[in-house]
């Protein structure tokens, strides 16, 4: 079974990367997505694109759910005997620690992909907003995508590539827009990877909320403005999927970037996770009624 791990910071585009990789594709894959929050919204953008998904909510797969990491993989190779098993950690999970866990089960031939975002790289790392965890995430990596590279300039992509050369000098790097590779991923592997571990999981806060009824698209729109101005506290991420008067949407907010796309089948439920800190849970929930 080929094992993949995709990993990156919260909106860095592991799931339009997974999504891009395995559209199209003939071998039989699963994808193990853990969201960090108690309703999970990736595992459902995956299932409306036809790609099987288990999903692994309500916590982190590098602490909490380590056990239920374990007994998830165990579960989908008796049960669906995938070719490629793919593994999309939560945004503020520690890349060692999944592969910790699936040293555990024998499963040491393991490719890593990291997802940078260029915009933010530079910034994030020198603010030292998320230190040695940082550095985990993309010390473990076999490839890391630079993505984003149409929203930025050559100088800021050109350090990005620099500093991660200096973080990583053995990983493959590809400069990529919409986390899109032309063409297979390949990298000969071995059993005999040395796991770095830096640092546990980032403890941000988190608020799932479940959404009754259709919601006007602009009033949606603007809930995610207010909370990108830092109305309802430091949120560091946002993710909806919600049925609008205008259709079924996703909703995200990254790093001060909101963004909204409609999505191609109707979401069975509409819900947000927010993850920060310092949230105004009840401030949110009595706008969201």
């Amino acid at each position: 079974m080929k094992t993949t791990i995709v990993s990156g910071l919260l909106g860095a585009g592991k799931t339009t990367f997974i999504q891009n990789l395995l559209r199209g594709g003939r071998e039989k894959a699963v994808v193990l997505v853990n969201d960090f929050g108690k309703t999970g919204i990736d595992g459902e953008i995956f299932s409306v694109n036809g790609i099987e998904a288990i999903e692994l909510p309500s916590g982190c797969v590098c602490c909490t759910l380590k056990g239920e990491l374990i007994a998830a993989v165990q579960q989908i190779v008796s049960t669906f005997a995938p070719e490629h098993l793919l593994i999309e950690p939560s945004g503020i999970a520690s890349t060692s620690a999944v592969l910790e866990a699936l040293s555990l089960l024998g499963i040491t031939l393991v490719t890593v992909i990291g997802i940078v975002d260029v915009t933010e790289f530079i910034d994030l790392h020198e603010a030292e907003m998320y230190g040695r965890f940082f550095q985990d995430q993309v010390v473990n990596s076999d490839i890391i995508l630079i993505n984003k590279t149409d929203l930025a300039d050559e100088d800021k992509i050109t350090k990005t590539l620099t500093l991660i050369e200096d973080i990583n000098p053995r990983a493959i790097t590809f400069r990529t827009v919409q986390a899109t590779l032309n063409g297979p991923i390949s990298r000969p592997l071995t059993g005999d990877r040395s796991i770095q571990r830096h640092a546990p999981h980032l403890h941000f806060d988190t608020a799932s909320f479940r959404l009754g009824g259709a919601t006007g698209f602009s009033s949606f729109k603007k809930l995610f403005e207010d909370m990108k101005e830092g109305i309802y506290g430091n949120i560091v991420r946002a993710k909806s999927l919600v049925i609008t008067d205008q259709g079924p949407f996703r909703f995200d907010l990254s790093y001060g970037n909101v963004d909204a796309a409609p999505i191609a089948s109707s979401a069975t439920e509409s819900r947000l996770i927010v993850i920060g800190e310092q949230l105004e849970k009840e401030a949110l929930s009595k706008v969201l009624k």
